[in-house]
């Protein structure tokens, strides 16, 4: 099932989100979830995930304007509690050649070290 919002059967994270797949949850609103990322990229490297499915944020409409600010206050929520409030980087993929490979919306919270400029040449693993 691939549903634009509610749940898809065979998405990770909506089964992270239901409780069926464990994740190191790190902070939570009635909106989103914040867990560890597996295969951390930085120092601290949160994922913040809507509840609801959504594909990507090249799914997303003009009403869903409350859930990326529910989100981004989530992430500064994370990065106030992990000490990374000076500096940070939120950031998202989308589509396979965007590097997405979890589709279902999600930010990346990077911090806790000196942060490289995403132009750099170099290139980025999948998230």
């Amino acid at each position: 099932m691939n549903e634009e919002r509610g749940v898809a059967a065979d998405c990770l994270f909506c089964s992270i989100v239901a409780g069926d797949i464990p994740g190191e949850l790190v902070a939570s609103s009635d909106v989103a979830i914040a867990i560890r990322d597996i295969a951390p990229r930085a120092p601290v490297h949160v994922l913040v995930v809507p509840r609801d499915h959504v594909g990507s944020v090249h799914d997303l409409k003009d009403p869903d304007a409350g859930l990326l600010s529910a989100c981004f206050a989530l992430a500064r929520e994370v990065a106030e509690a992990e000490g990374i409030a000076d500096g940070y980087r939120v950031t998202t993929n989308i589509g396979e050649r965007g590097g997405q490979s979890v589709h279902h919306l999600h930010f990346h919270v990077l911090g806790g070290r000196q942060l490289g400029h995403i132009d750099s040449g170099s290139p980025e693993q999948p998230a």
